[in-house]
């Protein structure tokens, strides 16, 4: 049994050596000069405004929200797809109740106005 998880644990061995290796070589190789433009934060090109504790719109809430039930979808549906034939008619019920509490959420991020912008 432990030899079918052998090519697991070498891949997941090489990805944390490499990771690893990249980074000490990034630290040894790279070159510092640090100054007083270096150190300022940066925020897409321009200077920062404001505090970092501003409060955000309840609409980022909710894109953020619809964003998670939509990858949720995406991350149930693919291996549903795939075994849509062995699971029949249980199989497509299930992902009927599944699509409807996702509509459910949709039409809650939609009353609240999430999908409309100024």
């Amino acid at each position: 049994m432990l030899r079918e998880y052998v090519p697991l644990l070498i891949l997941i061995g090489f990805v944390v050596i490499n990771g690893a290796a990249f980074v000490i070589l990034s630290q040894l190789l790279s070159h510092r000069r640090p100054t007083a433009v270096k150190g300022i934060a940066y925020e897409s090109g321009m200077p920062p405004l404001g505090s970092a504790r501003e409060r955000f719109s309840v609409k980022f809430y909710l894109v953020a929200m619809m964003f998670i039930v939509f990858d949720l979808e995406a991350v149930f549906m693919i291996p549903w797809a795939q075994a849509f034939r062995r699971l029949g008619l249980f199989g497509l019920v299930e992902m009927g109740v599944f699509i409807l509490i996702l509509a459910v959420g949709y039409i809650y991020i939609w009353k609240r106005g999430a999908l409309e912008w100024e």
